[in-house]
């Protein structure tokens, strides 16, 4: 069958740079970190004490506060998002067929603040089991996907997939699909995570994956710099309004750009680290450039996984030589987390954003805090270290990599008639 060609039409974000799309372009362009000492609990004695945090948000500013009392911060995110996405591309109940309209939507875990909040409550108690009857819909991640539904009333394909920091990438690789093969005609995608509580940053802390620099947040994170000790934890949410091409051009839509490909691997190798290697990440990548039916020198920009830690940044990089050969000396690449910090399950629809306007608007973000070149790392490639650099971008692909060995990447492209 003929695959159909799938746009996108609508972007939405809540994130540490800012709660619109607009806002969080600008602080990308401009190299600003999303760092700083955690607000959310009394972080002092913990071996981290600072996160890239969303600021300012108040879900009551979008939602009565019954409704939201009702809802994990999460979620909260994913619906101002999806708000932002929905009315950015033109669409709303009245112009809509519902049944054609789906949701496939992330989270990397979910709503670990109501867990955390729920069972501390217990545990101070006499051992009766008092629980808000609305603990299990708030937790589930799958929750998200269902509120966007209700809230919009989108009768289509819904549904959740979870692939660790990998997930939102997954989500819209998903979309696309559905999309494509015809079983819809929009489908709104993305992610969304917000698990800066005590839970969430104690359990990081134990595994060792994080950043200690509480001296300075600011510069923590930084990836492909020789001094780089662990990710800084994000939270944040994107949504992209994903469509086909046909439908797209018959009500007129604003097109971004087109969806040329994605791909998912799995690594196979350990429940944490990379292959060191890259192994999964070089298969990745040739999925998703013969999926786009490209070639490698067809990719002007990576937005690299680069969490900031020592094995990961290492593995991503030797993928991408080995993938891209002599081209890789030719691209930029770039590890938008050095701004915004690991938004977890959020993090590939995040930098897929980031790729789309990049593509738009012929920007490349920086890596910023590099104070140090890596000798494990080739400093012949491009990191768009510190500044912004502009170039033409026909096409720019994301890449991200989750626990358990997960692996997926999408590519976007400029639209062409």
């Amino acid at each position: 069958m003929q695959l159909k060609r799938v746009v996108v039409t609508g972007l939405g974000a809540i994130t540490p740079l800012g709660n619109t799309v607009a806002d969080y372009w600008e602080n990308l362009v401009k190299g600003v970190s999303g760092a700083a000492p955690i607000t959310q609990f009394d972080a002092s004695k913990f071996r981290t004490q600072f996160a890239c945090e969303v600021k300012g948000f108040d879900p009551v500013q979008f939602m009565d506060r019954k409704e939201a009392r009702k809802i994990d911060r999460f979620t909260q995110f994913a619906l101002v998002a999806s708000d932002q996405a929905m009315a950015d591309a033109g669409l709303n109940k009245e112009n809509i067929n519902p049944d054609r309209v789906g949701v496939v939507f992330a989270s990397g875990i979910g709503g670990l603040i109501t867990f955390q909040q729920e069972v501390m409550e217990f545990a101070k108690g006499d051992g009766t089991p008092r629980f808000n009857p609305f603990f299990i819909p708030k937790m589930i991640l799958d929750i998200a996907a269902g509120q966007i539904s209700m809230r919009h009333n989108l009768r289509g394909p819904n549904f959740a997939v979870v692939s660790a920091c990998a997930s939102s990438t997954n989500a819209m690789i998903e979309a696309y699909n559905l999309l494509r093969l015809g079983k819809a005609d929009i489908i709104v995608s993305g992610g969304s995570e917000a698990v800066i509580s005590e839970a969430g940053v104690g359990g990081f802390n134990a595994m060792k994956a994080m950043s200690e620099r509480n001296d300075d947040p600011t510069t923590a994170s930084r990836p492909y710099d020789k001094d780089r000790d662990g990710f800084v934890m994000g939270e944040a949410s994107g949504v992209v309004i994903l469509e086909t091409l046909e439908h797209a051009l018959a009500r007129g839509a604003k097109i971004y750009c087109e969806i040329a490909g994605g791909g998912a691997t799995a690594d196979a190798y350990h429940i944490t680290a990379p292959h060191p290697d890259g192994l999964g990440a070089q298969n990745v990548m040739r999925v998703a450039l013969e999926d786009a039916g490209m070639q490698p020198k067809d990719i002007d920009y990576i937005n690299t996984h680069g969490t900031s830690t020592p094995l990961g940044d290492i593995a991503e990089v030797k993928a991408i030589v080995n993938v891209f050969g002599q081209h890789a000396y030719d691209l930029n690449i770039s590890a938008t987390k050095s701004m915004t910090g690991h938004c977890l399950g959020a993090a590939g629809v995040i930098e897929a954003i980031a790729c789309i306007k990049s593509v738009v608007h012929d920007i490349v973000p920086p890596t910023i805090n590099h104070f140090t070149d890596d000798p494990d790392l080739d400093s012949k490639l491009n990191f768009t270290f510190n500044k912004a650099q502009t170039r033409t971008i026909h096409a720019a692909l994301s890449n991200t990599f989750g626990f358990g060995g997960h692996n997926a990447c999408v590519i976007v492209k400029k639209y062409v008639a």
